[in-house]
């Protein structure tokens, strides 16, 4: 499935990515647009969906990325669908997995062999409502702020690592869509900003 690019190469320096989706790919483009920067750490070498109509896959295409979709549906179990991710991940260049908005619980046989290569963005301030419903329960707890989170996945659920978090304030009248859309902004500086830091990172150990 998905088109028959041949695998990119890393640049010298810059960590190969896969972004894995599963809508709009909002998080997908704040990683493309930085990736332009002459200086930034990453390339993305793989967009990977498990929804065949995710408009994710449009931007993807449009900036000439490969991508791939291997929709949950086909396949009977968790494990199947993750080993197939798996296979898929080692046709190309991946130094770190990246969840944006991917809309899947993941099992250790995915996280396992990418454990401390594979990120995700939580739309909360970590360890604050690890899972759903993220922004109405802060508000029902009458916070006075939320944010979002970018950790390294576990096969606890938004337990991992905190990478960094960015925070907004909580305004009186806020209803749980106006503050996602005040978070959302901050995600798109926050993904760029934890890529950047773990490349350095990882050139520091290298």
């Amino acid at each position: 499935m998905g088109n028959l690019e041949q695998q990119k190469t890393p640049k010298p320096g810059k960590l190969g990515l896969a972004v894995l989706i599963s809508g709009r790919g909002s998080n997908l483009q704040s990683i493309i647009d930085a990736c332009r920067i002459d200086n930034f750490p990453a390339q993305i070498n793989l967009v990977l969906s498990n929804t065949p109509d995710a408009y994710g896959l449009v931007r993807a295409k449009e900036n000439d990325i490969s991508t791939r979709i291997v929709s949950h549906k086909d396949f009977e179990t968790k494990a199947d669908f993750e080993t197939e991710i798996l296979s898929i991940l080692d046709e190309f260049n991946i130094d770190l997995v990246c969840l944006a908005g991917f809309m899947r619980i993941l099992s250790p046989t995915l996280i396992t062999p990418w454990e401390g290569r594979i990120i995700n963005i939580h739309p909360s301030l970590l360890p604050k409502y690890k899972g759903l419903h993220t922004h109405q329960r802060a508000i029902e707890a009458g916070d006075t702020e939320s944010g979002c989170t970018i950790h390294y996945v576990t096969p606890g659920v938004d337990e991992g690592e905190i990478i960094l978090q960015k925070s907004v304030p909580i305004i009186d009248g806020d209803t749980a869509d106006s503050l996602a859309a005040r978070v959302l902004t901050q995600e798109h500086i926050a993904y760029p900003e934890a890529i950047r830091i773990i490349a350095q990172k990882h050139h520091s150990l290298s």
